[in-house]
């Protein structure tokens, strides 16, 4: 089993975003507390990926058009920090 954090802006970043990708970072949330990250990589929409640059060290999976969630995997497989869940934008802005 997998712990997900939160970030203290994802909570009203996610006030804004549509009811449609909600339910999907719901889902994303689920899979991610049962099989962490390799879970994600079995479902190709999520097109789960690590970044680059100043986002090194992070993971990105699609929510649906534009939305993604950035993450990072913390601890040994223990730990999953949800760093944000906006549309597309990965300027780096906490």
């Amino acid at each position: 089993m997998w712990d997900v954090l939160e970030h203290k802006n994802v909570k009203r970043q996610l006030k804004t975003i549509p009811v449609e990708i909600l339910k999907r970072y719901e889902k994303w949330k689920d899979i991610i507390m049962i099989s962490g990250p390799l879970g994600l990589k079995m479902i190709k929409g999520f097109h789960d990926e690590a970044l680059r640059g100043e986002w090194k060290g992070f993971r990105s999976s699609r929510l649906g058009g534009q939305y993604r969630v950035i993450y990072k995997v913390e601890n040994d497989l223990v730990l999953v920090k949800v760093m944000k869940a906006t549309p597309h934008d990965y300027r780096r802005k906490l």
